[in-house]
């Protein structure tokens, strides 16, 4: 059995599995399993539309960096985070120093296919939503190669299948995870 000794963060683009993969590794690890879009909902009463649309792209990122503290802070839980969430260099210092990040690496064609028919991303609520997504993925790719471990995904590989890959991943981290 493995005992989590650092929070887990799951970074990568929406529709890479970090919600499904986080919830699977999170039983698996016998640890809670935080999502931080919906920390910030919680903190805001609002949805992250509501919250883009009212306030702004920047309000919300600090809500989140702020939430993302709070949380790295707190004890030791696998942790989802927004697609944007890592792109901040805030953020990446905050989840390296107090956590561990992990990229759920995914290609593009297999992002698009996950998330072609959800209406709660605002980010691609554009004339060419797939054009969208790949700039996007373009953009972010930089930011989530920083992280810490990757993990690679696969339309034929299932959650349970994904989140015992991230627990291997994270045993090559003695500072992370313990045999107990």
């Amino acid at each position: 059995m493995l005992r989590l000794k650092k929070t887990v963060v799951l970074v990568g683009m929406m529709g890479a599995g970090k919600t499904a993969v986080g919830t699977a590794l999170a039983r698996f690890l016998a640890v809670p399993f935080l999502d931080s879009d919906e920390e910030i909902v919680k903190a805001a009463s609002r949805s992250i539309a509501e919250i883009f649309e009212r306030d702004g792209e920047p309000f919300f990122r600090a809500r989140e960096t702020e939430v993302l503290n709070r949380l790295l802070h707190g004890d030791p839980c696998v942790l989802s985070t927004g697609g944007g969430a890592f792109l901040a260099e805030v953020n990446r210092g905050l989840i390296h120093d107090n956590g561990v990040s992990v990229w759920l690496r995914a290609d593009l064609e297999l992002l698009w296919q996950r998330v072609r028919h959800k209406t709660t991303r605002p980010l691609l609520r554009t004339a060419n939503p797939r054009e969208t997504l790949k700039a996007l993925y373009e953009a972010r790719l930089p930011a989530y190669a920083s992280a810490d471990l990757t993990v690679d995904s696969a339309a034929d590989i299932s959650v349970e299948a994904m989140a015992e890959r991230v627990a291997q991943a994270l045993v090559t981290r003695p500072d992370v995870v313990e045999t107990v």
